[in-house]
């Protein structure tokens, strides 16, 4: 794993206190393949606000090791603002204000304060956590209104902002991933009818994700890819 990155790079994962981000901290730890690697959670890192993350990436800035890996591992589906609507009727302004600022607005200004900062010369990764259901093309079910419509957002700032960036880091990629169905806190509330086999634990969807990354070229950058490695229509 990571063997098509250059050796002494610092990997950061945002979002770590989450059940995904805290094993990718971890996976990318134990590979060996990195000087640093370094995870930001709450309190210390707030994607809905801006200086919060812009005070995160100058933190980052500081380091010598080159950045070479960035993962935004957060992501909201449900809690105190609400639960995923079911329908037409469940539309509220103040829920899907939310959706769309933890789902695709703080990961599009991370972005604009991380990007700057990360290698370029050789192999340099941003990565989001998204989601399959924001495929617009594979929509067939409806529902999750706020959700989809966020994660496809930052779909879409993923995909605007790579070909801005290829123009000048022609070594940058910058990707979404969908990591399947997760068994964390997020997924819980929707377990019931995921087989076995498709129900993963956080372990394996990091070691999963970050073969993916490994496996990605500038070829790649502006699309959509699942843990398995198959691409997403947007």
């Amino acid at each position: 794993m990571f063997n098509s990155f250059s050796p002494g790079g610092h990997a950061v994962i945002l979002g770590a206190s989450g059940g995904i981000g805290s094993a990718l901290v971890e996976t990318a730890d134990a590979s060996g393949k990195f000087a640093k690697v370094t995870g930001f959670s709450r309190p210390q890192f707030d994607i809905a606000d801006e200086t919060s993350v812009a005070e995160t990436a100058e933190i980052i800035g500081q380091t010598a090791a080159p950045l070479r890996l960035v993962v935004v591992a957060t992501g909201y589906l449900h809690g105190a603002q609400g639960m995923p609507e079911k329908g037409l009727k469940q539309l509220d302004p103040v829920f899907m204000a939310h959706n769309f600022q933890t789902n695709a607005i703080g990961p599009a200004l991370v972005m604009k304060h991380f990007l700057p900062l990360m290698a370029r010369d050789g192999k340099a990764v941003f990565a989001v956590v998204s989601a399959k259901v924001a495929s617009i093309g594979d929509n067939q079910l409806g529902g999750w209104h706020s959700y989809r419509a966020s994660k496809a957002a930052l779909n879409q700032y993923i995909r605007t902002i790579a070909i801005e960036w290829a123009r000048k880091s022609d070594q940058s990629i910058c990707v979404a991933l969908h990591p399947g169905t997760v068994d964390t806190g997020m997924s819980a509330p929707f377990q019931r009818n995921v087989p076995p086999e498709k129900l993963f634990s956080p372990v394996q969807t990091a070691a999963s994700l970050l073969q993916v990354i490994n496996g990605l070229t500038p070829a790649h950058s502006g699309r959509i890819f699942a843990w398995d490695g198959a691409e997403i229509q947007p």
